[in-house]
């Protein structure tokens, strides 16, 4: 038996605790005050409760109703609705602490005991107290409703238990059914004089006597006439009565201490007590002997509970609370095509899948523990055996083969000895038809049986093995703490590995070439040689999964049933009352046990994941299929199916206009966006539409969206490039209305309307320009009516520029008029969608004649047409182009020249030029900074592209120009010759041509300095807009940077990766904080980044910063407890000032005090993770992901072939060598 938390929480200490019956609640009584409701299965606190002056010792949901009470040392016994989220109402009466508060099952009481010595029953409908019980005479630490008796218990520390018979109150307020007897009537009248006399409701019908000093707890069995008490006497004593007495049975000693609580267990016959010496004991009822202890270091336990229909327990102790449960609650089974095996209650039974009827086949009490449950069953269908295993006495199995008759047997099997053989081992299952496999932990041998359960042969595990699981004939899997290990048993030998969380369960595909493994909360998806092709993560557990017969995994966890295909998509499926464990998944039906081992059909709809599936696989058939035959809707669907390249399919089934539009724009199809833009009618999607359609060409669609958005300026120019004079005209008129000179000036430029343009100058009074406008156009009556306007001369005015004569500014020619048509687009037909849905569904597509498609390319290409002649007649020759067949010009003959004509002898004859410099540079160095130097920049982006795969050189381009210009110097020569050229080398000392290095204008020591310094600089003073565009420069200047060292060219390597960190750092900070000035609703966007920001592997000083602004960021929020995760990394980061190491301890107190999240964000500390550029969001260790070449930063697989967002250069998922600074 073993203690499994579920649960467990920091607080001040627990006084009181209670489970709702329904519900993942859990309500926590403190002794500060306060009243905490957890939801134990989110591990989440959802609210608190504040009302009570000093300790609440008692707490307790009613069975059906929304409320919950309390009591505390304020003498006020409380009622709450936690769904209004508020006190009800106040019960008071009690003259000192209330210890415990109970409802009854049935009536609407509350039973509350107190340090006044009374025991009170309040009516909280009517709000009033309805029976005093007195008797003890030392305060009552306990009183509580009998589970279906009328009847009370109460301890005190007056030393006894007392057993109330509450009888007369039920009858006294319960509606009477028939009419009353005239004793009854004056029995009831006088009913409140006789209570004046002593004559209560509520009488003791036992005093148990037997604790030596003061008892602390009580409470009845659930079913037996049995009382559990213990007491300051540290011991738990047991109680048995009868109609007329009461006496001991037995006390369990074993407690060092005050023991605060007993109980009995709800199923088993045990009794849990809990005890100020730190310890949870679990006895057996019969023996009265202790079967377990759970000892915890620091911690007294005060208050110990049971869910009253789940197999959980809560205990309280002085930092808080913890869930757990004794036993597991996985059924273990085998499935073997439609049969079943499984254990329930320690019996092998077999259900037929198919027809549903379930039989015992024979019980294997005597494995093990009787409260421990079996562990895992492995069946053998060739030899109709099964192996099951239990932990208990550090594991142990049996081998048990089953009768080869399926007939009824005796007692459902319960009677039916399994007469197999046992072994010692902790892992025990087949992997052969005659061969199992026994893990022995503590030695880790594997060893391997045959069938009479002797060994074959031992194998030493070749890794850590915590467990061993199926991995095909004659191989193992085998679970080590960080990794899965594929074991070949006969060659002795690892076939496989794969990195993961530890596992739990594997499960395997029907055909056997897919596997799962399970872990606390992760997926791990592989194929048979463990190649990973999926990393699934879940923040709450995992219980259980199996294979659909399509190759879909269909798991569970605490909530949900859900769905992962084999890339990774996942989704949910159906929400969950209780967890469930999967056995088979077959259509729409999954088969599945629950926790009670009792087999269960769950119908699915499986529609979403098999049309997502048939997406991935390309199955486009199906895909039709199913869009014609389900409705499926939704924006998660919509989304896939942009996210995966397919709008067009979401196109044809989504109705919201805005999403119509969007979904358009995407896949190009400008009549459906144009259609919606029109229906939308906004200005922001008639500029999108407008911008889409621009680079289709559609020109006509453009002129609309620039009407519509009254774009004056775009549309004339869109007129002036597509030739149409006419509506510029009509342009120019409309800015005349509009009183717009600029437009009306703009638009006589583009018309070539010299008049309008010098009517335009005189109006705005631009004298001088309008005169030399029209003097320099010819129109010199013009000019002079202007010079007399303004009342000038021509000397009043600044002389004209040397030789302006007579010059218009003509616009440009039309070359290709397109005021009719839109720019030409290669029609690439219809797409198979589009095809199909056009034709009304998958039917007709079908069957179409292979002849089709060749057809409808012909009619494509004749719609382009008329095919020039020229295309089809004479190709001409093979060498035409090379003029070949030109006249041949016969050289003349040479003119010998007289000698005395003769100049003097050529002396450079036979000497050949030298290699140039900058030759001598890229020969002599594989650095594309030396490249740049020498001039060759085509080389130099070619040596950049291989390796670091940089394809965009637009940011270099600056730094390639400085370092070509440094490396040469230009002296001014004589008059009328060019400047003489000099080239500077970096090691002017050389003497061989092939050391012979350009001078490098870029220098790490000067880099590390003042760029590197001042980055750091700005980081710190929080400007982080400057210090990300400062890091970037340093990234981009770091390629054309030489060293001469081994040790500088590593250092470069590391600021290369420093860079990468503060530049993703930087760009989720510059994006919280433009969340904040502009986006003020996305907090939970705004927390996320925060938090990843203190994940960046920054300088320890600036870890602190992000700390300290991600612990504010949560605190302001109300993630009270992500916090204080912040401030406990800040304090162990040792920061130096007082100051803020006040703060986070300040923040931390606060989080133990209220460890609540307001906003539910995604994040996950303890799975490290790295965040992708371009989302700004985690990829988890494990997840599919492309790297960027040069920095080395991780994107989303959907990232590759984009530019990397760190340095701006590198394109993402490129292959390439890295980069080289040393030559």
């Amino acid at each position: 038996m073993q203690m499994l938390t579920k649960f467990e929480s920091k607080s001040p200490r627990v006084k009181g605790i209670a489970f709702h019956p329904r519900t993942p609640l859990l309500a926590a009584s403190l002794h500060n005050g306060t009243i905490q409701l957890w939801n134990y299965q989110m591990g989440t606190l959802v609210d608190r409760f504040d009302e009570h002056d000093g300790p609440v010792r008692g707490i307790c949901f009613h069975p059906t109703q929304p409320i919950f009470c309390s009591g505390g040392d304020d003498y006020k016994i409380k009622v709450w609705n936690y769904k209004q989220r508020k006190c009800l109402f106040t019960l008071t009466g009690h003259l000192d602490y209330v210890r415990t508060v109970f409802f009854h099952r049935e009536y609407p009481w509350i039973i509350s005991a107190s340090d006044d010595q009374t025991i009170r029953i309040w009516n909280w409908q009517s709000r009033t107290c309805i029976a005093i019980l007195t008797g003890h005479n030392h305060y009552i630490m306990c009183a509580q409703f009998h589970p279906w008796d009328d009847l009370v218990v109460s301890a005190s520390m007056d030393l006894t238990v007392r057993v109330w018979d509450i009888s007369g109150l039920r009858k006294k307020n319960q509606a009477s059914q028939v009419p009353m007897s005239f004793e009854e009537q004056m029995s009831r009248a006088n009913q409140n004089q006789a209570d004046l006399f002593g004559n209560t409701d509520a009488v003791v019908k036992y005093v148990l006597e037997g604790h030596d000093r003061g008892v602390n707890w009580a409470s009845f069995h659930p079913t037996l006439p049995l009382i559990v008490s213990c007491g300051d006497d540290r011991q738990v004593k047991l109680w048995r009565m009868s109609e007329t007495k009461a006496w001991e049975v037995d006390s369990c000693r074993g407690h060092f201490n005050n023991v605060s609580m007993a109980m009995f267990h709800p199923r088993h016959e045990l009794i849990l007590s809990a005890s100020e010496d730190k310890t949870i004991r679990v006895w057996d009822m019969t023996k009265r002997t202790a079967v377990q202890t759970f000892r915890r270091e620091h911690d007294r336990f005060w208050v110990l509970t049971a869910h009253p229909e789940l197999n959980l327990f809560a205990a309280g102790h002085d930092n808080g609370l913890i869930v757990f449960k004794l036993e597991r609650e996985r059924p273990a089974f085998s499935l073997s095509g439609n049969q079943l095996f499984y254990v329930k209650d320690k019996v092998i039974r077999m259900a037929d899948l198919t027809t549903g009827n379930s039989q015992g086949i024979c019980s294997v009490r005597k494995l093990g523990s009787q409260w421990v449950q079996p562990r895992t069953l492995s069946y053998n269908p060739a030899e109709r055996a099964v192996i099951v295993t239990s932990p208990s006495d550090n594991g142990s199995y049996e081998l048990v083969t089953l009768p080869k008759s399926s007939a009824p047997t005796p007692s459902d099997g319960k009677d039916v000895p399994s007469d197999g053989k046992r072994g010692n081992g902790f892992c025990a299952i087949f992997v052969a038809r005659n061969r199992l496999a026994v893990l022995d932990k503590a030695a880790q041998n594997i060893e391997i049986k045959d069938l009479s359960n002797s060994v074959t042969k031992t194998v030493k595990c070749p890794v850590q093995t915590n467990e061993i699981f199926y991995g095909g004939t004659a191989s193992l899997l085998l679970s080590a703490p960080s990794s899965v290990v594929l074991f070949d048993i006969q060659q002795q030998k690892i076939l496989a590995e794969i990195s993961t969380p530890p596992v739990k369960y594997v499960v395997w595909s029907t055909d056997g070439n897919m596997v799962a493994l399970l872990s606390k909360h992760t997926i791990t998806i592989a194929n048979k040689s463990l190649g990973q092709s999926a990393l699934i993560h879940e923040t709450i557990r995992i219980k259980s999964a199996a294979w659909d017969d399509t190759g879909v995994l269909i798991y569970t966890t605490l909530n949900h049933i859900k769905y992962a295909l084999p890339q990774g998509d996942n989704g949910i499926i159906k929400t969950l009352e209780q967890p469930v464990y999967l056995t088979r998944v077959k259509g729409q039906i999954v088969h599945c046990l629950d926790r009670t081992a009792k087999p269960r059909t769950i119908n699915i709809d499986p529609t979403e994941y098999r049309f997502k599936l048939a997406l991935v696989r390309k199955n486009y058939d199906e895909v039709l299929q199913i869009i014609r035959s389900s409705n499926l809707v939704g924006q998660s669907i919509i989304g896939y199916l942009q996210k995966k390249g397919y709008p067009e399919i979401a196109l044809h089934f989504v109705q919201d206009q805005q999403t119509r539009f969007d979904l358009a724009i995407e896949c190009g199809n400008l009549q459906v966006a144009l259609e919606m833009a029109r229906a939308v009618d906004r200005d922001d999607v008639w500029n999108r539409l407008g911008a889409a359609a621009l680079q289709q060409g559609n020109h006509s669609i453009v002129e609309t969206a620039y009407q519509k958005t009254k774009n004056f300026d775009k549309l004339s120019f869109l007129y002036l490039i597509t030739g149409n004079a006419q509506k510029l005209a009509m342009m120019q008129v409309i800015a005349t209305k509009r009183g717009d000179n600029m437009s009306r000036f703009q638009n006589s430029l583009y018309l070539g309307d010299i008049q309008s343009r010098v009517a335009v100058l005189r109006e705005t009074g631009q004298y001088p320009l309008a005169y030399y406008t029209a003097k320099t156009n010819g129109l010199d009556d013009t000019a002079l009516e202007i010079l007399e306007e303004a009342g000038m001369t021509e000397d009043d005015l600044p002389p004209p520029p040397q030789n302006s004569g007579h010059s218009s500014l003509a616009p440009p020619p039309v070359v290709f008029p397109q005021t009719e048509s839109n720019w030409p687009i290669k029609h690439l037909g219809e797409s198979f969608f589009d095809r199909a849905l056009a034709n009304g569904g998958v039917d007709g597509l079908l069957g179409e004649p292979s002849g089709t498609e060749g057809g409808e390319q012909l009619d494509a290409w004749a719609a382009d047409g008329a095919i020039d002649e020229g295309e089809i007649g004479d190709e001409g020759d093979e060498d035409e182009g090379w003029d070949l067949d030109a006249d041949v010009v016969a050289p003349a003959e040479e003119e010998i020249a007289p000698e005395e004509e003769q100049g003097e002898a050529d002396l450079s004859e036979g000497v050949s030029a030298g290699i140039n410099e900058d030759e001598l540079w890229t020969r002599n160095s594989p650095l594309a900074a030396d490249h740049a130097a020498a001039g060759a920049f085509e080389s130099a982006m070619q040596l950049l592209n291989r390796q670091i795969g940089a394809v965009n050189f637009a940011p270099l381009k600056s730094y390639f120009l400085q370092a070509y210009e440094s490396a040469h110097v230009h002296v001014p020569a004589n008059p009328s010759l060019p400047p003489l050229r000099y080239h500077i080398r970096r090691n002017p000392d050389a003497t061989e041509l092939r050391e012979f290095l350009p001078l490098s204008a870029f220098n790490y020591d000067d880099l590390k300095a003042n760029e590197v310094a001042e980055a750091n600089r700005l980081f710190a003073r929080g400007k982080f807009v400057e210090a990300l565009a400062a890091f970037r420069t340093v990234l981009q200047k770091l390629v054309v940077v030489t060293v001469d060292s081994d040790s500088d060219a590593e250092e470069i390597r590391e600021l290369v990766v420093t860079c990468r960190e503060y530049i993703v750092g930087l760009t989720m900070e510059v994006e919280r904080r433009r969340l904040v000035a502009e986006e003020a609703d996305k907090i939970t966007r705004n927390l996320e980044l925060a938090a990843y920001f203190t994940h960046c592997q920054l300088a320890s000083q600036h870890v602190q910063l992000a700390l300290r602004s991600a612990m504010k960021v949560f605190s302001d929020a109300g993630n009270h407890a992500t916090a204080a995760v912040f401030a406990r990394r800040l304090i162990d980061s040792k920061p130096s000032a007082a100051q803020v190491l006040t703060q986070a301890r300040s923040v931390l107190a606060q989080g133990d005090r209220n460890p609540r999240d307001a906003h539910e964000i995604t994040y996950d500390q303890f799975t490290s993770f790295d965040i992708c550029p371009a989302t700004l969001t985690p990829i988890y260790q494990g997840s599919p992901s492309v790297i960027s070449p040069y920095t080395g930063a991780k994107y989303l697989p959907e990232y590759k072939g984009t530019v990397c967002k760190v340095d701006e250069i590198s394109q993402v998922g490129l292959t390439a060598s890295g980069l080289r600074s040393r030559v």
